[in-house]
């Protein structure tokens, strides 16, 4: 049985630990940790359509995903949960040709004790513990962005109010959404996938259109691909309907067109 294993950070650098002579036909996968359910069911699909191959993936935020690339980490492809990394290691011409595949959108996850007290977006300031991403991580920019925009509809102190009681900032969106299921905090602002598949262990609370924003999902192979033509297979394989299909059952959407 072939297996999908985690590539772990080897340093303080962010830098990926391989064997010198990595297995031939290994794909490595560097991906948004929202990714990470969607992407699974499509690594086992292209392992199952090349036989032979096998799907390592390195799920993480965004910018670790960067800061790895760019200090050497191996990889074959890049999927982000925003466009500013990508386009970050696009400008330093490490990868080829980024284009979105996906787009998904921001929701309140709220400990489900707590359902009654904090049931719009509105009621947020009555969590007492509320956690968020880091301003680095696509979630935490996201995340001021939507705060930016309440604050103009909601009244200048709803910001103010939200983050007082941020508790803790997080790296990725799956620690946010872990932080809030384990009930470590009340309430936190993920990815509707990543409320998806917490599913039945966190009350959901829409963000109204007006105060949300849109998260935009870019994917390339990189430059230096040990293996270009599995990177071209596994993008195609995203990008196609049975892809989108996939990413349809997490929880993604596709982009609206402008």
């Amino acid at each position: 049985m072939r297996l999908r294993r985690l590539v772990v950070a080897a340093s303080l650098l962010g830098c990926v630990q391989r064997p010198s002579t990595p297995p031939a036909h290994a794909l490595i996968v560097f991906e948004a940790a929202s990714l990470k359910d969607a992407f699974a069911k499509l690594g086992k699909r292209l392992e199952a359509d090349n036989p032979g191959v096998e799907v390592i993936a390195n799920a993480a935020g965004s910018q670790e995903l960067r800061t790895q690339i760019e200090h050497g980490a191996v990889a074959d492809l890049i999927a982000s949960a925003d466009r500013r990394h990508m386009d970050a290691v696009a400008n330093q011409g490490l990868v080829v040709s980024p284009s979105l595949f996906a787009c998904n959108e921001p929701v309140l996850v709220v400990r489900a004790a707590l359902a009654p007290a904090i049931e719009t977006f509105a009621d947020l300031p009555r969590a007492e513990r509320i956690v968020i991403g880091t301003p680095e991580v696509p979630i935490g920019a996201y995340t001021l962005q939507i705060l930016q925009k309440a604050g103009a509809i909601l009244g200048g102190e709803f910001p103010k109010r939200v983050v007082a009681k941020v508790a803790s900032r997080e790296l990725n969106v799956r620690q946010v959404l872990a932080k809030v299921v384990l009930g470590e905090a009340d309430a936190g602002i993920v990815y509707r996938s990543d409320a998806i598949a917490a599913a039945g262990k966190v009350a959901v609370v829409a963000i109204p259109p007006e105060m949300n924003v849109v998260a935009e999902y870019p994917i390339a192979a990189l430059k230096a691909a040990p293996h270009p033509d599995l990177a071209r297979r596994f993008i195609e394989l995203v990008k196609s309907p049975d892809g989108a299909a996939a990413l349809r059952e997490a929880g993604f959407s596709a982009c609206p067109t402008h």
